[in-house]
């Protein structure tokens, strides 16, 4: 998982086992290359297209001087190397976070292989959800989204963004791109890549598709409130680990995530059923950056809709699958307590016939004789 130790046996070059443990070395000399590359003019054009956000637009600032000016940013097809290099640092941010914080938790600990595993994955997930959810909100009290919810719809398309927004979701999805090589680097479980294929595709699809139909804003939102979600679910993974009798926090995300799902639908019936329904411009508008029209909407809800549905199914499915599994401890524990209580009984009442035996008739005779 992550840097992983150099054996004795150095692997051969360009191997599969080579670059498994080398692969945050290899991607760091990649991303270096890039940065290499603003040092010097006849490559540094290439090299601005990976690092810095594009697509800069400058207005003039509403009410302020006139030499005031505010930088927006819109979307366009240089993101994909912005979000490509980003990629790469999320993958070297990643084996930082293994090597220096998890290995050596892992070896304090002593897990198991299966709790090995998902405690590097909620330990993972637990640091980039704790930094999403931050940088969410800090970005919606900036934008005044929590106290003007109209914004969500209002004004819509919301084709030009400030750069922290536009900054965010470009990390968002060259965070949830690095997760996919990182299945070869971790040498994930064949039986446990469909899975984690599954949710990395549900991330990536929707970031994609808030960032390319300009619901930035509605996006914005349902991730912060998903993100913190999931922070509950994986922090409490984490303490229960480090200790099994402390489960209460599954409950209290039992009772968010239920609460979140109600609420990412009543959000997204909001802005996109009546909100932009109702908007002044309808019509779909690529060079505007439009997209009110009733089939985009209705992809939007029913796409927004089945998702929710599928992890209520999920939910249901776990909470069944620990109710089963406490339950069977209950009774293991009622039957070993059983037994213990009639072991007890045995030996009382073999140790009283043996002690009525010694003072009986024919054992004092015996004494006597």
């Amino acid at each position: 998982m992550g840097i992983r130790k150099k054996t004795t046996k150095n692997p051969p070059v360009l191997s599969h086992e080579f670059v498994i443990q080398n692969h945050a070395d290899i991607v760091s000399c990649v991303a270096m290359v890039f940065l290499l590359g603003l040092m010097f003019e006849i490559t540094s054009k290439v090299a601005v297209l990976f690092i810095t956000v594009q697509y800069n637009v400058t207005i003039p600032a509403n009410g302020g001087p006139e030499e005031a000016t505010v930088n927006y940013f819109h979307y366009g097809l240089k993101d994909v190397a912005t979000i490509f290099f980003y990629m790469l640092v999320a993958i070297i941010m990643h084996a930082i976070i293994q090597e220096y914080v998890l290995d050596k938790i892992n070896r304090k600990m002593h897990f198991s292989k299966t709790k090995h595993s998902k405690f590097n994955e909620s330990g993972q997930l637990s640091a980039f959800y704790l930094f999403s959810c931050l940088w969410g909100a800090s970005i919606l009290v900036s934008e005044n989204i929590l106290s003007n919810p109209v914004s969500l719809w209002d004004g819509y398309p919301h084709t030009l963004m400030q750069f922290q927004m536009k900054f965010y979701y470009i990390c968002q999805l060259g965070y949830w791109l690095h997760a996919i090589p990182e299945l070869y680097f971790q040498k994930a479980k064949k039986e446990d890549i469909p899975r984690q294929l599954v949710y990395i595709s549900l991330y990536l699809v929707h970031i994609a598709g808030a960032y390319a139909l300009n619901l930035n804003r509605l996006g914005l939102v349902l991730l912060v409130l998903h993100y913190f979600v999931e922070l509950i679910f994986h922090v409490s993974r984490l303490i229960y680990f480090s200790n099994e009798e402390r489960q209460s926090g599954f409950t209290v995300w039992a009772v968010l995530f239920v609460l979140g799902r109600l609420l990412t639908l009543s959000l997204s019936v909001l802005t996109v059923g009546f909100g932009l329904a109702g908007a002044e411009k309808q019509g779909l508008n690529l060079a505007e950056g439009s997209f009110n029209v009733l089939f985009v909407r209705v992809t939007v809800l029913a796409a927004i809709c089945i998702t929710q549905a599928f992890m209520m199914w999920k939910f249901i499915n776990f909470q069944l699958r620990r109710w089963r599994e406490q339950a069977q401890t209950q009774t293991l524990k009622k039957k070993s307590s059983s037994s213990k209580s009639k072991s007890k009984k045995a030996n009382g009442v073999n140790g009283s016939v043996g002690a009525s035996g010694a003072d009986s008739p024919r054992a004092r005779k015996e004494k006597s004789s």
